[in-house]
């Protein structure tokens, strides 16, 4: 039978092979769709062989929406351009220096399609052309920048710009070489540089030219240069110096190549590069980070990567304006790479959760918790906040086929279609039966780990040692820490390493299930074993204490019996108990890379993964797996967890033919697979209840209160000011304004006066989710509080920004630090736009003296900016509501009570001289009000003092 990739070629000759040659305009050649389809095999195994038969040299890609396949002898990619004679044929003399500044005639300038050609990158790019133009054979250059900072991508401009300006023939390649596959090889690093003679070392029964050969002419790309070892420097920079060199095992430098070499590293070249093979390399090319990149590049940099994505699938991908905020504030240690990355894995969650759908619209729901978090690292830096607020649309579309700049080679393009394989492992789940929900539910897992192990072969860490929190909340995982160091005081012997792990774990599992009301009874195996361990039983009932206070929720007794046995099972040395784990998966990762998560956090050795490509036979699949589930059986049973149902059939004629005990759960995720490692290390626990607790396993998920949905849909930002009024209102008024140019975001501002905060607060409470509160007093509320000069400080909008996007950064606790012109400047700005009766610039000048005495008669001379601008913003509406008569209400007996106030004769007399110079009458009520302020900072400062 005729193997399937030469099925595939021969369709393709039939095609193709007829032409001598092929317009690439005229959409000739054959696509991974057709050859699929008339061939009935599957996409991506069409696509894999394919790619097969191009890295053969049997076929040719052409690229293009959608990329086609040819005969390689029978295209042509452009009309032949005349050959340019090469430096060594027709040598330009030295003196002629203008030519350095002349690029030919209409040649294309590749750079200037480059994300900040013009800004961040200018000095960049105009090292760059001087290297490449420079006569008579350009300059050896080096290009440094931190990982994922796009090196090798602006390696790959490099080539193409000398191509279009005719430094090299049309017909060379780039040739890349990667440093450190050889770094601890010198004479294997010499072979593939150089090339070898017959004889040179065992099995060279053949002359072999090296690389050096295949870039005579063109370019050599040196990556991780760094990494190569003294003796390999030297061997390069003889070179750049001569021109000469010769093969591993011959004795004279025999060979001349023109080369042009471009370095790549992430180190400093002065501290990791030899000075002699520095001093050779005369520009130096250094690559900004991500961070050091105007938002606008930023901005850009996105949606080129989303047009990739875009044309991948074919369709239309939108993403809202705080998408693509978080996209950029998730950037934090791998730069233009990370950001690739991660917009890989939103655009492949957003194709999942909206297959069925012309337009991939991704919003706030498609973002992993991962990517989240980069709305915490964003509302650390204000600036570039505030800038991408101002450029930024409330939604962006981008549509296939856009142009952008492509370059022949990226190294951080996934070897494989990543939507084929979603779309062909979708359509075998909907034949298995599952519904959408399901399937969306642990392909999403498997886009996380073919991504990340992807990336991980690149050289990006994801941050191993914090992979727990990805399953536990923070706050569990800090509690865990401290049980841990009462633990070993308490009872005096070593636990396995991975006890915080553990621990957080369990804690999470059991909060989760009292949190959806689950009860959990006591068996009598379980009594019996701790009965054996009083001391361990004692600390488990301190932990449950412990928990039930940090947590605020109620732990029934029985859980302190299986906190024992965890106590127990978790001491160093312990090994038996352990029920053996088998993970099977389809792809050629996903179950390694989840058992891979799991050893790393557990440290165990009882479970194996079984990887399952999709075109692997259930035969060959079903031997894997009975291969794995003896290794990992230690005569406790084993726990089979599959991705598909289909799967699940193979329970039986596993026990049957190996006699092991196998129980099978499906829809296999990570977290289920940490949770069943856990449980099957635990002291008495057998294969049944094992299986049985599994079936009703929903997640750790998050499971504090602050975290927990609130029933209450409608949300509101409470604005308290002395009244309820005045102030309150321009600030109800103010976010309103803002709030209209976010159709998404639907909530009430409620002004509320600080004399009834106490009494109006919890019915407001029962009504509203509060998400935020601002004003003159902090109302102590679960939610952020904003003082009421951030106004002054901080862009509006990006106030919101924080607020809405659920961003847990702290907003108080800050002293503003303004000058005395930034503060006035400020306030006049902030009357102008929320006033009408008042003229700020003639009357800024006598609220904030009449503010500043009434502050310091008070006796406040710490922390008192805050105070100032209330005060001050208060008196502002105090007079405008004056000229408009139409003072503030205070009931009578209140008043009263004014007088008996040992301060208020000294704030008389304050507003006294105020209404002297204003020549106006102020109320008694709104006096009043200005107390209030006084007392509550007042008390809030007897607050601070005591904590």
């Amino acid at each position: 039978m005729t193997k399937r990739i030469e099925r595939i070629y021969q369709y393709v000759v039939q095609q193709t092979g007829s032409f001598s040659e092929l317009d690439l305009d005229a959409n000739r050649g054959v696509t991974t769709k057709e050859v699929a389809e008339v061939l009935d095999i599957q996409r991506t195994n069409a696509s894999k062989d394919l790619n097969e038969l191009v890295r053969q040299q049997r076929l040719k890609k052409i690229d293009g929406r959608p990329v086609r396949y040819v005969k390689q002898t029978a295209i042509y990619t452009t009309p032949v351009k005349k050959r340019v004679p090469s430096y060594k044929e027709n040598p330009q003399p030295k003196e002629s220096s203008h030519q350095f500044a002349k690029p030919p005639i209409n040649a294309q300038d590749i750079f200037t399609r480059i994300v900040g050609a013009n800004s961040s990158m200018k000095n960049a790019v105009e090292q760059a052309k001087a290297a490449i133009l420079y006569p008579p054979k350009g300059l050896n250059c080096l290009i440094t920048g931190p990982t994922g900072s796009g090196k090798t991508y602006f390696a790959h401009v490099m080539f193409q710009f000398a191509k279009s300006n005719h430094v090299v023939d049309e017909d060379k390649d780039l040739i890349v070489f990667n440093c450190a596959d050889y770094a601890n090889n010198p004479e294997l690093l010499m072979s593939h540089l150089f090339g070898y003679v017959k004889g040179a070392f065992t099995g060279a029964d053949q002359e072999k030219v090296g690389i050096i050969d295949q870039a005579d002419g063109s370019m050599l790309f040196l990556d991780e240069i760094h990494r190569l070892p003294p003796e390999g420097q030297e061997m390069i920079f003889y070179f750049m110096d001569h021109g000469t060199y010769s093969r591993l095992g011959e004795t004279g430098k025999n060979h001349h190549a023109d080369v042009r070499i471009v370095g790549a590293t992430t180190e400093d070249p002065s501290s990791s590069l030899l000075a002699t093979f520095v001093r050779r390399i005369p520009i130096n090319i250094q690559l900004p980070s991500f961070e050091q990149r105007p938002a606008s590049e930023k901005i850009d940099l996105v949606k080129i990567m989303v047009a990739q994505e875009a044309n991948r699938i074919q369709r239309k991908i939108s993403l809202t304006e705080d998408v693509i905020k978080v996209l950029i504030g998730s950037v934090s240690y791998g730069n233009i790479g990370q950001l690739k990355s991660n917009i890989q894995l939103v655009c492949a969650r957003g194709f999942l959760n909206h297959m069925q759908h012309e337009e991939i619209a991704i919003t706030m729901a498609d973002l992993p918790e991962g990517i989240r978090s980069g709305l915490s690292v964003l509302a650390n830096r204000r600036e570039t906040l505030a800038e991408l607020s101002k450029i930024l649309e409330p939604k962006i579309v981008i549509s296939p086929n856009e142009n952008f700049l492509e370059i022949q080679t990226d190294s951080y393009e996934l070897p494989y279609n990543l939507y084929d394989i979603i779309g062909d492992k979708a359509a075998l789940l909907k034949a298995d039966g599952l519904d959408q929900e399901a399937i969306n539910h642990f392909i999403s897992t498997d886009i996380n780990i073919h991504l990340k192990s992807f990336y991980k072969d690149h050289g990006f860490s994801f941050n191993a040692e914090n992979k727990l929190s990805e399953f536990v909340d923070q706050k569990i995982i800090d509690a865990t820490n401290r049980i841990y160091g009462v633990v070993r005081r308490e009872l005096g012997y070593e636990f396995q390493q991975n006890f915080v792990y553990a621990m957080s774990l369990h804690i999470s599992s059991f909060l989760k299930k009292i949190n959806d009301g689950e009860e959990r009874h006591t068996n009598d195996n379980i009594r019996q074993m701790v009965a054996g361990f009083p001391k361990e039983f004692s600390v488990a009932q301190q932990i449950r204490n412990y928990i039930g206070e940090t947590f605020e929720v109620a732990i029934p007794e029985s859980e302190a019996y299986y906190l024992a046995v965890l106590l127990i099972s978790l001491r160093a040395h312990q090994t038996e108990g352990k029920i053996g784990v088998v993970v099977a998966a389809h792809g050629h990762s996903t179950a390694s890379s989840m058992v891979q998560v799991v050893q790393q956090l557990l440290e165990v050795d009882q479970v194996a993964a079984v990887d399952m490509p999709l075109d692997m036979s259930p035969k060959v699949a079903l031997d894997k797996i009975k291969s794995a589930v003896v290794q990992v059986n230690e005569d406790s049973g084993v726990i089979l967890l599959v991705d598909m149902g289909s799967l699940a059939t193979f329970n039986e004629e596993i026990i049957r033919e190996t006699g092991i005990e196998v129980r099978t759960i499906d829809m296999v995720t990570t977290a289920i697979v940490l949770e069943t490692v856990r449980k099957a290390s635990v002291l008495g626990t057998d294969l049944d209840s094992l299986y049985e607790s599994l079936t009703k396993f929903q997640g750790y998920g998050h499971v504090l209160t602050d975290k927990r949905k609130d029933h209450r849909t409608k949300q509101a930002i409470l604005a308290i000011c002395a009244s309820g009024e005045g102030t309150a209102q321009r600030i109800k008024e103010i976010i309103q304004r803002s709030l209209s140019k976010k159709q998404e975001h639907s909530l009430d501002i409620l002004p509320l006066s600080v004399v009834n905060l106490k009494s109006e607060l919890p019915k407001i409470q029962k009504e509203y989710q509060l998400i935020a509160s601002t004003g003159i007093v902090d109302p102590k509320i679960n939610a952020p509080f904003i003082p009421l000069d951030r106004f002054i400080e901080q862009d509006v909008g990006t106030i919101l920004d924080q607020i809405l996007l659920e961003k847990d950064s702290s907003f108080d606790g800050e002293e503003l630090q303004l000058d005395d012109k930034q503060a006035t400047e400020a306030a006049i700005q902030f009357m102008q736009e929320n006033f009408t009766y008042i003229n700020p610039q003639k009357l800024f000048r006598p609220i904030w003296n009449f503010v500043e005495e009434t502050v310091k008669d008070a006796g406040f001379n710490e922390n008192k900016y805050g105070l100032e601008i209330n005060l001050a913003l208060h008196t502002a509406g105090m007079i405008e509501r004056v000229l408009l008569e139409q003072p503030l209400s205070v009931e009578q007996n209140v008043l009263e009570e004014l007088y008996q106030d040992e301060f208020y004769q000294r704030l008389h007399l304050h507003v006294q001289s105020l209404e002297r110079f204003l020549r106006l009458e102020i109320p008694l009520e709104e006096e009043y009000y200005l107390m209030e302020i006084l007392k509550t900072h007042h008390a809030k400062q007897l607050l601070s003092e005591e904590k």
